[in-house]
């Protein structure tokens, strides 16, 4: 399994703890706002819109709740001040990890990402610091219960424009650039395929492999800043071995 598929697990298992916990909805809505807000509310046109719609949809957002959250971010309702804020910094072992958080108060989500970083042996450090060590990709995730075979798959989605394709056990990642990402999604939906997400992420150009022990101490670290309620995104460059993988 990939380093990308690894953390796309373990983000789904967070969602699905955060719809437990009633979290969720609060996040995705900030993400609709916001995208709204910074790219227009036709989805057609924003990418970012039409990432942050689908994934409310794949938590069963109701669609009100959704035509809302649009309209608070393009003024029709007003009432919001939330900013995306981006954050850089090192966990234990000198790992890289980016935040991405949508807040309405800017110093206070600060000196919480610091606390949060000193507390569990990292710290964060200035715009770029560790950006150079990623980039930023569309990633499209089509199972493999396709009916298409997967010679096939692997010609439509280069004919689509994409960039590079994986092969994992149950599914394909199809990677494009993030101005392609649509594009190639409806290329493969026109041909017969469903893809079950899509989505820009930021992509480690590589991995920093840790022992177990280590693993799970950087971990500590993504957990916490995960249950701040600001944060929307994580992206981190340290690799999760198979066998632990199991074990979360």
């Amino acid at each position: 399994m990939s380093g990308h598929s690894k953390w796309s697990t373990i983000k789904r298992k967070k969602s699905k703890e955060d719809a437990k916990r009633g979290k969720l909805f609060s996040k995705l809505t900030k993400a609709i706002i916001v995208a709204a807000r910074e790219g227009g509310g036709d989805s057609e046109k924003n990418i970012d819109l039409a990432n942050a719609i689908q994934k409310a949809k794949d938590f069963n957002m109701p669609k009100e709740n959704i035509e809302r959250a649009i309209k608070k971010g393009t003024g029709e309702l007003g009432g919001h001040t939330l900013e995306k804020v981006i954050y850089e910094g090192y966990g234990s072992e000198g790992v890289a990890v980016i935040v991405e958080v949508m807040t309405d108060n800017r110093k206070r989500t600060a000196a919480e990402m610091r606390h949060i970083f000193s507390r569990y042996n990292g710290h964060l450090g200035s715009t770029g610091c560790v950006g150079w060590m990623f980039d930023r990709k569309g990633v499209i995730s089509l199972k493999d219960g396709s009916a298409v075979d997967e010679d096939e798959i692997l010609l439509i989605a280069m004919d689509a424009g994409a960039d590079d394709i994986i092969v994992e056990e149950d599914h394909y990642e199809i990677y494009t650039e993030p101005t392609m990402l649509m594009k190639v999604k409806d290329f493969l939906i026109e041909n017969g395929m469903s893809p079950d997400s899509a989505e820009i992420v930021l992509l480690p150009k590589s991995y920093k492999t840790l022992s177990e022990d280590k693993t799970l101490g950087a971990l500590k670290l993504i957990d916490a800043l995960h249950e701040q309620d600001d944060v929307q995104e994580i992206y981190t460059n340290f690799e999760i071995p198979d066998e632990l993988m199991e074990k979360l």
